[in-house]
């Protein structure tokens, strides 16, 4: 029993170590516990509670799976994105004809998200380098070269070929795993940790 704690510190410590900080592997181990809940894609505008609001357990897209993700470490990114629009809704994006923030659907946006972890968090560069996208990081892609965006975490499991980090996203099939980081074009690539 010893020994397996004295293990157990010492992955935990050699994870903190060549790692990126903590709250990063928790954020990535916090989107993986959301590919154990059935969820059905679904667009649909709700109207939701504000603060803490969500759309149905059972349902969601790309954005709830950011959204749900940093929810579980204490972070309610519905509330700090309607806070920053409301002071600066200038810098975000007009795509759909909006005059004013919606605390129900703003936050759920993936453009509105780039905005705000590029006005709040750290912007990483762009590449085809695998080792460039590290557990936690959040990376947004544009499926179809005419902005269809999209956007996921990066978690802590490898591709079988041991070469990328896995994806944790929902693009249709619910809130899944998978081996998708050179996928589509990368346009965004972020780490945002509330300070």
């Amino acid at each position: 029993m010893k020994r397996t704690f004295f293990i157990i510190v010492g992955l935990l410590t050699l994870n903190l170590a060549f790692g990126q900080t903590n709250f990063f592997v928790q954020l990535a181990d916090s989107a993986l516990t959301l590919t154990k809940q059935r969820v059905t894609y679904d667009p649909s505008y709700f109207h939701i509670a504000y603060p803490n609001g969500d759309v149905p357990a059972d349902k969601g897209v790309c954005a709830d799976v950011i959204i749900r993700a940093y929810r579980k470490l204490g972070i309610d990114l519905q509330k700090e994105i309607h806070e920053d629009m409301k002071a600066n809704f200038a810098k975000y994006p007009k795509k759909w004809g909006l005059t004013q923030t919606d605390k129900n659907i703003d936050h759920r946006r993936v453009p509105n998200l780039m905005v705000f972890f590029s006005r709040f968090g750290t912007v990483k560069k762009i590449s085809q380098n695998p080792s460039d996208y590290q557990s936690g990081d959040i990376v947004c892609w544009d499926l179809n070269g005419r902005g269809l965006t999209h956007i996921g975490i990066v978690s802590n499991i490898k591709s079988s070929d041991g070469k990328r980090n896995l994806i944790i996203h929902n693009i249709g099939g619910g809130q899944v795993l998978a081996d998708c980081l050179f996928s589509f074009k990368i346009i965004g690539h972020y780490a945002y940790e509330k300070k």
